[in-house]
């Protein structure tokens, strides 16, 4: 059966927005802990924002306008980003080198990948996961 949408064959990039209350918080954990570029910083500015970048991920952020429960971003609730590494042990070992606890630590899983878990100051969910065999 012929598929009736266009084939796309443009790369795409994963871009993420979130809210967190810190964004000082936010731009000291995704650029002295997980190893991000600070891209746009634009914190002092009338409507506060940052963006990090590494890789084909860029992560912005911009404070909440109202106040957000902490549980709705925790999973199942809310979502897990997964961001798949080259190798996931150094990327523990530097995790834990800059003094951030794991919400839970480096292990192989049922579906054969190995990974560990962290909360960043904002409660988002990371999965940091050896980078799939394709």
């Amino acid at each position: 059966m012929a598929s009736t949408t266009p084939e796309r064959q443009s790369d795409l990039r994963v871009r993420l927005e979130v809210f967190p209350e810190d964004l000082d918080a936010f731009v000291d954990f995704y650029t002295r802990v997980l190893g991000f570029r600070l891209e746009r910083d634009q914190r002092a500015g009338e409507w506060p924002y940052a963006a990090v970048e590494r890789g084909g991920v860029r992560i912005g952020a911009a404070r909440p306008w109202q106040a957000v429960d902490a549980s709705a971003r925790a999973v199942p609730t809310g979502v897990e980003v997964v961001l798949e590494v080259d190798d996931v042990q150094a990327e523990r070992d530097a995790v834990v080198a800059a003094g951030w606890p794991l919400a839970e630590d480096l292990r192989e899983r049922p579906w054969g990948l190995t990974d560990f878990r962290v909360l960043d100051p904002g409660g988002y969910y990371l999965r940091i996961t050896a980078r799939e065999e394709r």
